[in-house]
């Protein structure tokens, strides 16, 4: 029997990383070939822009409403819909370019609606995962779902541009659609049942302001999730100020080291993702989880003032490129050393009614900062010197992150999970 367990959790997982792949690959290659077809047909900039903002905006505005959704419906039902939905949406778009051009209305139109689609898919796999695999292999699906979206952020871009010099845009398209159906009906197969505890309700009407309450009462009620939550909040916003809006002007304005080996610094973020993916879960075993969090904190702080160290002090092209690539590696172990323990912590505490809407609600708080840390870092790179945006926020950073981390004792290990605050 537990042989035979074994097999069924395992055939999970890999139906998941399939299905996952192909979900991810899909959209990150489809977003870079169609935005640089927008810039290349149109020459025009905002057209790009406006091609990349429709692959992110909506999925800000609909996640709190989707999280209702999902704990309304059958998420096995739901996913598979979604991944269905994409591909149709694929094939529809193929046999309209080739009836009447692949426009830029319709490409909008179909970057808005892959993104609402994947929105949904997102976290309804999300919501799902407790019910898929046991409790101690949680923890390795959050791994192997981090490590798909960090391959598909490096070969994604690749692939796109490949594809774009070599292959019509209206045939990928069209496999891109394809494989989205062979992703759904690979969950299709998956066993949402596999670990799900009790009986599942009838579905209840969804009564959207309600729930979307009812899942606030809750997050607000609980002040672990608060402080979880956070600590994200503080993660998203100070790495958009101090890093991803500095460093492109500073590797490629003020140093003039290029694009091509500012690719390659950007390319250490992922890689150093992967690795934080692979030995997370040894560590959280072995070491107390508070003082992991304060370790990443002032190592996260300090990674982020010394960012601006080469503008004061230029080390050459070759040094610089080494000293950003290693920085940007070690901000990639970080951020998988918090996200995948705290997604595993909020997969396992919150009850499955509220998981959805609880883990919506987060993610759209932390998204949200994102824009806001943007235009902030853009407006003070005009009137500061490029170098303080990154020892400002990096100090703000270390200080906030410390302060929160002193508050809270972290427990995690496979078997039991706990996180309390301490006065």
């Amino acid at each position: 029997m537990s042989n035979k367990k074994n097999r069924a959790e395992m055939r999970n997982l890999l139906l998941y990383a399939s299905a996952k792949t192909v979900s991810v690959f899909g959209t990150a290659i489809y977003n870079f070939a169609v935005s640089f077809y927008v810039l290349k047909v149109t020459g025009s900039a905002l057209s790009f822009a406006i091609t990349l903002m429709l692959g992110i905006l909506p999925m800000v505005l609909i996640m709190p409403f989707a999280g209702v959704i999902i704990d309304k419906v059958d998420k096995k039902k739901l996913v598979v819909n979604m991944d269905l939905l994409c591909g149709v949406l694929m094939v529809s778009v193929f046999t309209a370019s080739m009836v009447y051009g692949l426009s830029l209305p319709l490409i909008y139109a179909t970057a808005f609606l892959l993104t609402v689609f994947s929105t949904f898919f997102g976290i309804g796999i999300e919501a799902a995962k407790p019910n898929i695999v046991s409790d101690k292999m949680l923890m390795n699906i959050n791994s192997i779902s981090k490590i798909i979206y960090s391959v598909s952020s490096i070969l994604g871009p690749a692939l796109g541009g490949m594809i774009f010099a070599f292959l019509d845009i209206r045939m990928f398209i069209l496999i891109n659609g394809i494989t989205f159906i062979l992703s759904g009906l690979a969950i299709l197969l998956i066993d949402f049942t596999f670990n799900q505890t009790g009986e599942r309700g009838a579905e209840e009407p969804i009564q959207v302001w309600q729930d979307m309450r009812e899942g606030y009462s809750y997050m607000s009620g609980r002040q672990e999730l608060l402080w979880l939550f956070l600590i994200l909040v503080f993660l998203n916003f100070f790495l958009t100020f101090s890093v991803t809006v500095p460093l492109p002007y500073i590797v490629n304005t003020i140093l003039g080291m290029g694009s091509k080996t500012f690719g390659l610094i950007q390319a250490a973020f992922p890689m150093g993702m992967i690795l934080g993916a692979l030995v997370v879960k040894k560590l959280v075993e072995r070491v107390a989880y508070s003082l992991i969090m304060k370790i990443l904190s002032f190592v996260g702080g300090i990674a982020m003032m010394v960012t601006g160290i080469p503008v004061l002090i230029d080390g050459g092209p070759l040094m610089n490129g080494v000293f950003y690539g290693g920085i940007m590696f070690m901000f990639g172990v970080i951020v998988a050393f918090i996200d995948i323990p705290l997604s595993y912590f909020m997969q396992r505490n919150i009850p499955e009614e509220y998981r959805g809407r609880v883990m919506s609600l987060g993610i759209s708080i932390g998204k949200t900062m994102v824009p806001v840390a943007m235009i902030l870092s853009g407006m003070l790179l005009d009137v500061v010197p490029a170098y303080a945006l990154p020892i400002g926020g990096g100090l703000l950073f270390l200080a906030m992150n410390l302060s929160a981390a002193k508050k809270m004792t972290f427990s995690i290990s496979i078997s039991r999970i706990e996180v309390s605050r301490t006065d």
